[in-house]
């Protein structure tokens, strides 16, 4: 059993330049500000190093990947080593030749990898075409122990699924933390825009209460792509209490650091005055397994 005092976390709200030694080195600069203000966890935003490929289908993006040890750990395991501090480290992973995952690298208060997490739920959309470039996670959703706390990355389009959050809050987890590449089309914001982060904000501070679990969303801001199209990416970042009380809260359009306190004991009361996970009723849920109740498999109950 696992006993952890309170301890800080940190999201790095950050623009990306077409530069990825630039972005790299940034990185490193947000980390070490963030490490002098008190935070012993920091999250950087998802595929921080490029600016987001995914808005279209170029094999020549592929040059972007890195190895698990790599450039990225490397420099991000010497400044979290330097500062003691955990990292949340979002990289392109090129595991083997033809095989490349959407990846978080933990690296912890030694300089050393605690831990990975490949994103397990991969999209498709106009300008977020991931399943191009991403092999889907095979490691499961994970909790990894740090020397501060224990900790859940997940990734992005995780965002929108309870089953991710449940099972890394059943593992032990103090915070969810969602690295993110997340923003408007330019051309729907004004019709649809408010409404996309509202639901967006909504659903990650509802995994909080539904688990009883701190969850912190590091996004990026700036404009990315063709000037009369790409993304607007929205920014937001936030970070939020174990009842889904907003904490910090970072614009849409600046680079920011939120820092704010993780407390165990908090996510204790918590649980105790809201215990959800007691009466949880696990001999009914696996309906969960299939892909959809039709019929057949309804009758089957």
């Amino acid at each position: 059993m696992h006993n952890f005092s309170p301890f800080r976390i940190a999201v790095i709200q950050m623009s990306c330049a077409p530069d990825p030694i630039e972005n790299l080195r940034k990185a490193c600069d947000f980390v070490e500000q963030a490490s002098k203000r008190g935070a012993q966890i920091i999250c950087l935003p998802e595929l921080f190093r490029t600016q987001y490929f995914c808005q279209s289908e170029d094999h020549a993006h592929f040059a972007l990947a890195e190895s698990i040890p790599g450039e990225s750990t490397q420099a991000l395991g010497e400044t979290a080593a330097r500062r003691q501090v955990v990292l949340v480290v979002p990289i392109f992973e090129r595991r083997a030749p033809g095989l490349y995952h959407n990846t978080v690298v933990v690296i912890d208060t030694d300089g050393k990898i605690a831990g990975i997490y490949r994103k397990m739920h991969i999209p498709d959309d106009p300008l977020f075409y991931e399943k191009f470039y991403f092999t889907p996670g095979d490691l499961g959703f994970r909790t990894i122990a740090t020397s501060c706390g224990l900790i859940a990355p997940l990734i992005c389009w995780d965002q929108w699924y309870p089953e991710a959050a449940r099972i890394a809050a059943l593992q032990g987890a103090h915070v969810l933390f969602y690295p993110t590449a997340i923003g408007w089309h330019p051309s729907e914001k004004a019709q649809f825009g408010e409404e996309q982060h509202s639901a967006w904000e909504t659903i990650q501070r509802a995994h909080a209460i539904a688990n009883g679990v701190y969850v912190a969303v590091a996004n990026r801001v700036g404009h990315e792509g063709p000037k009369d199209g790409g993304i607007e990416f929205w920014g937001g970042s936030f970070i939020c209490g174990p009842f889904g009380q907003i904490l910090a809260k970072a614009s849409h359009d600046k680079e920011e650091i939120l820092i704010e306190e993780c407390n165990p004991e908090e996510q204790e009361r918590v649980r105790q005055h809201w215990p959800f996970l007691r009466d949880r009723r696990i001999d009914a849920y696996s309906p969960l397994l299939h892909r959809y109740l039709d019929s057949d498999v309804a009758d089957k109950r």
